[in-house]
């Protein structure tokens, strides 16, 4: 007997939106369930041992039962594919004789102390209703409520899509059909999870790409999907803490998401080549976030070079008065940026990119699955590092635009040499990998250096060419004072492409971590 498995679409909105999906035709029913209360409990070890490894236990109190439930790691990007054990129980304590089918026992064996305590509660109303849709049923759960910790607590409101039986393209389908009337997100975080990061202080922060986690005989297919799916993740969590606070490192870790999936799409182009979704897709992407780089730029020149600068010379006056005219600016590119994260358009983007990653016809390719991962990984990163060594020769001859993609050459080898990091888990490798890395990362400092001088003059350039009234009192002293005249940015360029060629020199010399 298999194990059993819950597929659902989990799509995240607000009260009003909740509220308009109970009325919408699509999930409308002739006679509707009652809205029923539902309380559950979360338990974990002192360590969080299973919350590390992607598992929950939970006791779901329903009127006058309890039911126990484990909940085993799924890849959380909207479509949660996961495995599933369920018992009604006694009471609000979790049985643990009944876990031994599950992979629990061996995490709890493993904790520093395999003691379990309550550590997030959820409180929930909850309305079902069973649709049809495509070829599919579908179980449609509006849930509102609160997730509570001791810490902390966060409103939730949130629509499930489950399959019931049938095809889950047909749940991104559903979910797209709502979308055009409804503002809906493609929702990353479990109920728990939310729980679990309100604990940690980071539900309402900026996060960094976690790591990817690849087995070592995945097919090249199940390996870009995991790396999607990553990538997306990482997207929505920063988009959500962005639209929420304006944190101006959640703009740049959307950025650096986005970065990495279009590097996602070239390390695998040979699996993805046949499908030219893959192609229209990563061009519609680059194409709607062209203005975050304009927010991005502003936000560096403001926060370093022109911070650095008044620092080294606060009595100088032009400098405050450039830094009110560039505030005012980037409010704008700010205001841009949320009118692309609130639109239509970008919802349903990020819906139709998820749903391709799940059910796209890259998918299923008896040849892509042939190939295994490793294989994939050895000859994408040989492939990316002959690059680097071509075209970063001789970069003191190089203009500023050559460098800039000498750059985004080493960005894309960074990406790849973190996404396929586990699949070369032995030690030697790893010593290899983290040698290797710290040379990428030395590269890509000198030429990121680089490019935010050469991004400074830019945005200088291009504030003096909108030059109004109001701009008017930016003059010659503020700019000699930011330290960006001709013969200064000249001198600083030559030290850092010294620096750069060095640093590549030295990073060819590295013994790639997967040969």
């Amino acid at each position: 007997m298999g194990t059993p498995r819950e597929v659902e679409l989990k799509l995240d909105c607000g009260a009003a939106e909740l509220a308009e999906l109970a009325r919408h035709p699509l999930l409308a029913v002739e006679q509707p369930t009652e809205a029923e209360f539902l309380s559950a409990t979360y338990y974990d070890t002192a360590d969080r041992a299973l919350h590390r490894k992607g598992m929950t236990l939970r006791v779901r109190r329903h009127g006058e039962r309890h039911v126990q439930t484990v909940k085993a790691a799924s890849s959380a990007a909207g479509l949660f594919d996961r495995s599933e054990w369920e018992w009604a129980v006694d009471g609000p304590a979790p049985d643990l004789s009944l876990l031994e089918e599950t992979p629990v026992p061996e995490v709890l064996a493993s904790a520093s102390s395999p003691d379990l305590a309550a550590v997030v509660t959820t409180i929930i109303e909850r309305t079902t209703r069973a649709v049809a849709h495509g070829h599919s049923r579908i179980s449609a759960t509006l849930d509102q409520g609160r997730v509570e910790t001791p810490v902390g607590d966060a409103p939730i409101w949130e629509l499930e899509l489950e399959l019931i039986e049938g095809d889950p393209a047909d749940l991104f389908s559903l979910a797209q059909s709502l979308a055009e009337t409804v503002p809906l997100r493609l929702g990353v975080l479990s109920k728990s999870e939310r729980g679990f990061r309100i604990l940690g202080e980071s539900l309402r922060r900026p996060s960094k790409a976690g790591a990817v986690k690849l087995d070592r005989d995945a097919s090249a297919a199940t390996a870009f999907r995991t790396i999607a799916v990553a990538c997306l993740t990482h997207l929505r969590l920063n988009e959500d803490v962005f639209l929420k606070t304006r944190d101006p490192e959640g703009l740049h870790q959307i950025r650096v998401a986005l970065r990495r999936l279009r590097s996602a799409f070239t390390l695998f182009k040979p699996i993805l080549v046949s499908d030219p979704a893959a192609t229209t897709l990563r061009e519609e992407i680059k194409r709607v976030t062209e203005p975050f780089g304009h927010a991005r730029n502003l936000d560096v020149f403001l926060s370093e070079t022109l911070a650095d600068e008044m620092a080294r010379r606060p009595e100088e006056a032009g400098l405050d008065d450039l830094r009110i005219r560039l505030e005012a600016e980037r409010d704008r590119a700010y205001g841009t940026v949320f009118t692309i994260l609130e639109s239509q358009a970008w919802r349903s983007l990020i819906l139709d990119l998820s749903a391709w990653i799940e059910t796209g016809p890259w998918r299923g390719h008896a040849k892509r699955e042939a190939v295994s991962a490793r294989d994939h990984a050895e000859a994408m990163l040989d492939k990316a590092r002959r690059r680097i060594r071509k075209r970063g020769r001789h970069l003191q001859r190089l203009d500023a635009e050559a460098r800039h993609e000498v750059r985004i050459e080493a960005k894309k080898l960074r990406y790849g040499a973190e996404f396929f990091a586990s699949l070369y888990a032995e030690k030697k490798a790893q010593k290899h990998h983290k040698a290797f890395v710290s040379a990428l990362s030395d590269l890509q400092d000198h030429l990121g250096a680089l490019n935010d001088l050469a991004t400074a003059h830019s945005v200088l350039a291009s504030l003096a060419s909108a030059e109004t009234e109001e701009t008017s009192g930016i003059d010659g002293r503020a700019l000699f004072a930011a330290g960006l005249t001709a013969a200064d940015g000249e001198a600083r360029t030559n030290d850092l492409l010294k620096a750069a060629e060095k640093a590549h020199e030295e990073l060819l010399d590295v013994k790639p971590f997967w040969r």
